[in-house]
């Protein structure tokens, strides 16, 4: 069996700003999907993700947006409510349709000219969304990123956006990792760093023995964030689809160190196309295995080749 492409009912779209700096990536739903968020970082920015609460009237959404830009790319998300709104897209209402669009961001500011994805980029990665579009690199919601930035940008590893995909049975998973951590990346299965701090000989030092020993972090709060989507096309019921979001969470934990700080935004989204009204606790237990593989793998394919 080929390795899938693309998760059923799902489109990816990606602007990256021409200085390379920053970008914004949108995940568009064929229809409204079923979505949850787990927000775990103690300095998210982040849009409608109070919608996607348990009790909420609204627990669809038409689009997710990662951008970079922090607060100030929360302003592509315009341009995302534009082009669905073009096309038909929202929540019915008695005037017109209401595009749901979530979204949540990563700091990737640097001076002296500030970049930053706005309406028009939003729109512009909706209309060059596909089926085919996870894509990894220094692209999207992931060009400006960086890792391992406890002693600052300096002695950080650049990074990006990840993706992979896993097929469970006759459905597919995909992950999409933007990662800006103020930890390090460690591969979970060997527990070797992957990127984060280089000292000046070259070797990686190790954020939590820094932080343990009394270092300061020279990254300011609110300066860094892991950002993840998940999508499947797995019918899934709402229960399942939030301990989806948890799986989602110890993958991060897993795979970056120190993960969930108070200087980070760590959120994730789980969004399913085909939803059914309870799965067996056996079935949960396998797609949400499935998630913490594909969130792993995402975060990895974040590092640039």
């Amino acid at each position: 069996m080929t390795a899938p492409r693309s998760v059923p009912g799902f489109s990816l779209g990606h602007w990256t700003h021409p200085s390379g700096r920053t970008g914004c990536t949108v995940i568009l739903a064929e229809r409204p999907a079923l979505a949850a968020c787990d927000v775990r970082g103690g300095a998210p920015g982040t849009r409608e993700t109070e919608l996607m609460r348990p009790g909420s009237l609204v627990r669809h959404v038409d689009a997710v947006l990662l951008t970079g830009g922090s607060a100030f790319g929360l302003a592509a998300a315009e341009g995302v409510v534009r082009w669905l709104h073009e096309h038909g897209r929202g929540f019915p209402t008695e005037v017109t349709p209401v595009p749901i669009v979530a979204a949540a961001v990563l700091y990737d500011l640097t001076g002296p000219e500030v970049f930053f994805a706005d309406a028009s980029a939003g729109y512009a990665a909706c209309a060059a969304a596909i089926p085919e579009g996870w894509y990894s690199g220094r692209l999207g919601a992931g060009a400006g990123a960086t890792v391992g930035k406890l002693l600052g940008r300096a002695n950080a590893s650049p990074t990006g956006l990840g993706s992979a995909l896993l097929r469970v049975g006759a459905h597919v998973i995909g992950a999409l990792a933007a990662v800006n951590a103020i930890g390090e990346i460690v591969d979970p299965a060997t527990g070797v760093t992957r990127a984060g701090i280089r000292s000046q000989d070259g070797t990686w030092l190790e954020s939590r023995r820094l932080i343990l020993s009394g270092q300061s972090p020279a990254s300011r709060l609110g300066t860094n964030t892991t950002l993840v989507v998940v999508a499947t096309d797995h019918p899934i019921d709402h229960d399942a689809l939030f301990r989806m979001t948890v799986a989602a969470h110890d993958a991060i934990a897993r795979t970056i160190r120190p993960a969930h700080t108070i200087y980070d935004g760590d959120t994730v989204f789980v969004l399913a196309s085909a939803e059914t009204n309870k799965l067996d606790p056996a079935e949960v237990l396998r797609i949400c295995t499935a998630t913490e593989i594909v969130v792993e793998q995402a975060i990895l394919a974040s590092i640039p080749q």
